[in-house]
C-alpha cells in the first residue's frame, strides 16, 4: 500500500517538535472533551486522560512522533461501562467513574502482558488491503466526527452561524495549504489556528469557540487543578472482577489494535520503524496510571499523530511538548485556549482527513485483484459502522480465508513411472488443511505398481491435516500390500512426519540414492 502523501521524511528538529507539539495540544482539547462527553465522564477526566496517554507513550513508547490520547473508539465502550457501574451503586453515588478507573488498571496489565509476550509482532499479519481500508475508514470517521462541530445543542446550525463557520474552516484550510509554500518548516497548523483566532477577536466575529462548545455540552470550561492520586473506590470482590474483565479485554484489544495500526502507518509515512512490543507496554503503563490519577485512558490517535507528523514532529519531544502544553492549558491558560474558534480546529482536522485518505485506492481499482478491493471496502465500511477492532479482525480473517482458498487450489501432481517400474508423484504447492481434499484425488492406488514415491521437492507439509492425508494415502496403498515413500522433504517436514509416527507410518527417503533406500525398506518389510 502506498503511504498517504504527506511530507518528505526527515529527522525533524527541536524547533519542529516544539511547534508541532503545541499544535497537537490545541487539537487535543476539543477531542478530549468531546470523547469525555461520549463516555459519560466529566471533561477534566478526558483532559487528564489525554495528558497521561500523550506524555507516557511519548517517553516510553516504541514510536517517536506518534500521539496518544482519549479516543472515540474506546469511549464508545466506556459509556456502557460507566452506565452499568452507576447502576451498581446507590442513587447519586455515581460509581461508574470508579469502575472505569479500576477497569483501566486491568487494561494496563493486559496491554503490558501483550507487550511482554511480544504479541505486537502479529501486526505484521495485517495485509496491505486491510491497512488501506483502515486508513480510508478512519479518514471517514474523522470527517464525520468533525461534522458534529456544526451542531449546537444537538441541532444543526444554519443561517449566518453556518456561513461564518464554513468560511473560517475554508480560510484555515487555505492557510494550511499556502503556509508550507511560503516556508516549508513553518508550523502551518499552529500559525493557521493563531491567525484565525486573532481574526475573529479583532473583527468581533461571533462563532463557536472551545468554551461555547464545552458549555453547550454541559461543561463549564477546561480549567482544572493537578490530577490527584486515588485508588478506585469500588468493592474489591470477585463480582467486581467478573463485571470489569470483559470490558477490560475489549478496551485493551481496541487500544492495542488502533495503536499498532497507527504505528504501522506512521512507520510508512516516515520511512522508519517503530517497536510494537515496546508500544504495547507503554500503552499499558499509561492506561494503568490513568486508573490511579483519574484519567479516562485511551490509545494512539491517528488524526493527532498525522497533525504532528505533517507539522514536522518526529521525536519524543513533540509528544512531551503536546502533553506539557495541554497541562499548562488546563492549569493556567484556559481562558485563552477557550477563545480558540472551533472552526479553526475543524479546518485542521479536515486537512488531516485529506492527507490521511489513501487516494491511490482509486488508481488501483482496475489493477488489483478483485478480492483485495472487496477487503478494502469491507474494512472501510466496518470501521465507519462499528469500530476499528471489528474492522481489522474481520479483514484479517477474510484475507486469511481467501489466501487459504487460493493456495488450496494450487496443489497438483506430475506423474511418471521410471525404468525400475516405480511410480513417481511430484507434488507442487503447499499441502495443508485446505488442499488435502484435492491432494487425495491425485493418486490411483489400485492401478499403481507396488512401489510409489511421493516427491515433495516443490511442496511442503504444513500441518496435522497434511500428515493425516499422507497417512490416508499410505493406508490405501497398504491395503493393497503396496509401499509409498516420501522424498525430498525439508528438515522441518521430516521432523513433523517422524513425530507423527503413531498416526503416519511412512518411509522417508533421506539417502540421495533413493533406489537403495527403497530396496532396504522393501527388505525390511519382507523380514
Amino acid at each position: 500500500m502506498e503511504s498517504p502523501k504527506l511530507i518528505a521524511p526527515s529527522q525533524g528538529s527541536i524547533q519542529s517538535d516544539i511547534f508541532s507539539g503545541i499544535t497537537v495540544a490545541l487539537a487535543l482539547v476539543p477531542e478530549a472533551v468531546a470523547f469525555a462527553f461520549v463516555a459519560g465522564v466529566p471533561p477534566a477526566v478526558g483532559l487528564y486522560g489525554a495528558f497521561f496517554m500523550c506524555l507516557l507513550t511519548a517517553v516510553f513508547g516504541g514510536r517517536p512522533g506518534m500521539i496518544s490520547g482519549a479516543t472515540g473508539a474506546m469511549a464508545v465502550v466506556m459509556v456502557n461501562l460507566v452506565s452499568e457501574g452507576n447502576a451498581l451503586g446507590a442513587p447519586g453515588e455515581f460509581l461508574g467513574l470508579q469502575y472505569l478507573f479500576i477497569t483501566l488498571l486491568l487494561v494496563g496489565i493486559l496491554q503490558g502482558l501483550a507487550g511482554y509476550f511480544k504479541l505486537g509482532k502479529f501486526i505484521r499479519l495485517v495485509p496491505s488491503s486491510v491497512m488501506m481500508g483502515f486508513v480510508n475508514g478512519l479518514a471517514i470517521v474523522i470527517f464525520l466526527s468533525q461534522l458534529n462541530m456544526f451542531k449546537m445543542g444537538g441541532d444543526w446550525i444554519s443561517g449566518e452561524p453556518l456561513y461564518t463557520m464554513g468560511i473560517l474552516v475554508a480560510i484555515t484550510m487555505v492557510l494550511l495549504f499556502t503556509i508550507p509554500l511560503i516556508h516549508k518548516k513553518a508550523p502551518g497548523a499552529l500559525i493557521a489556528i493563531v491567525l484565525v483566532t486573532i481574526g475573529i477577536t479583532l473583527f468581533n466575529i461571533e462563532t463557536s469557540t472551545v468554551l461555547s462548545f464545552i458549555q453547550t455540552n454541559g461543561g463549564t470550561g477546561i480549567k482544572a487543578g493537578l490530577p490527584q492520586f486515588s485508588w478506585p473506590q469500588v468493592p474489591m470482590t470477585y463480582e467486581t472482577l467478573a463485571f470489569i474483565f470483559p470490558y477490560a479485554v475489549i478496551l485493551a484489544a481496541i487500544g492495542l489494535i488502533e495503536s499498532l495500526m497507527t504505528l504501522n502507518l506512521i512507520d510508512e509515512i516516515t520511512k522508519t520503524r517503530g517497536h510494537g512490543n515496546r508500544e504495547c507496554i507503554a500503552q499499558g503503563f499509561a492506561n494503568f496510571v490513568n486508573g490511579l490519577f483519574g484519567g479516562m485512558g485511551g490509545c494512539a490517535m491517528i488524526g493527532q499523530s498525522i497533525i504532528n507528523i505533517t507539522s514536522g514532529g518526529r521525536g519524543r519531544l513533540s509528544g512531551i511538548t503536546a502533553s506539557s502544553a495541554l497541562l499548562l492549558f488546563i492549569l493556567f491558560a484556559s481562558e485563552y485556549i477557550e477563545q480558540v474558534p472551533i472552526a479553526a480546529l475543524v479546518g485542521v482536522m479536515f486537512f488531516v482527513v485529506i492527507k490521511t485518505f489513501a487516494w491511490n485506492t482509486f488508481k488501483i481499482l482496475n489493477k488489483s485483484p478483485r478480492w483485495d478491493l472487496v477487503i478494502i471496502l469491507l474494512v472501510t465500511v466496518l470501521t465507519v459502522i462499528f469500530d476499528l477492532a471489528i474492522a481489522v479482525v474481520s479483514g484479517v480473517i477474510l484475507s486469511a480465508l481467501l489466501f487459504s482458498w487460493e493456495n488450496a487450489k494450487r496443489i497438483r501432481a506430475r506423474k511418471f513411472t521410471d525404468e525400475r517400474g516405480i511410480k513417481h508423484y511430484e507434488i507442487f504447492g503447499p499441502l495443508f488443511f485446505g488442499s488435502t481434499t484435492l491432494f487425495l484425488t491425485k493418486f490411483d492406488a489400485e492401478n499403481d505398481p507396488d512401489e510409489v514415491i511421493i516427491d515433495f521437492k516443490e511442496s511442503r507439509i504444513m500441518d496435522l491435516s497434511a500428515i493425516e492425508a499422507i497417512n490416508k494415502v499410505a493406508g490405501e496403498y497398504g491395503k493393497l500390500n503396496k509401499n509409498i515413500h516420501l522424498r525430498h522433504l525439508s528438515s522441518d517436514c521430516t521432523k513433523l512426519i517422524r513425530r507423527a509416527r503413531k498416526i503416519c507410518d511412512v518411509n522417508v527417503l533421506e539417502d540421495p540414492d533413493y533406489f537403495v533406500s527403497v530396496d532396504n525398506y522393501r527388505s525390511h518389510q519382507l523380514d
